[in-house]
């Protein structure tokens, strides 16, 4: 038999209209008790007036260092000394008794897994500008 042609019983209703009643009941004092939160009391405004600016923001270029600093010393390639390394690939040349040029002189900062810090140009230029 189909649900829709089920026998309503008086138990069922019952437990139906309690159901309903509780879950009514949660709502108005759940939206009670977001009003009640939302009422923030206000904060005296003399208080603010004797913060001192220059401590403020050496405590905020402090912070900034902390949260920066370590950023230069994370490794750039996630794939570097793995065998499946995109970038670990270069290119060489040698011309006559010359010394041979390639680009592994400039990709193997990054693919032997160094960091901002450790590039030649951009390292001193990150540990100069940004702190920590």
């Amino acid at each position: 038999m189909a649900r829709h042609a089920e026998s309503r019983t008086p138990r069922r209703s019952a437990l139906l209209k309690a159901g309903l009643t509780l879950t009514a009941a949660g709502a108005v004092l759940g939206a009670g008790a977001a009003a009640a939160q939302a009422a923030v009391p206000q904060l005296p405004l003399d208080g603010l007036s004797r913060t001192d600016p220059a401590a403020a923001g050496s405590s905020l270029v402090g912070a900034v260092g902390h949260g920066v600093g370590p950023l230069t010393r994370l490794q750039l390639d996630p794939l570097a000394n793995t065998g499946v390394d995109p970038l670990d690939n270069g290119l060489g040349t040698q011309v006559a008794d010359f010394k041979p040029v390639g680009t592994n002189l400039v990709t193997d900062h990054v693919t032997k897994g160094g960091a901002l810090a450790d590039l030649p140009v951009a390292g001193p230029l990150s540990q100069g500008l940004l702190p920590g």
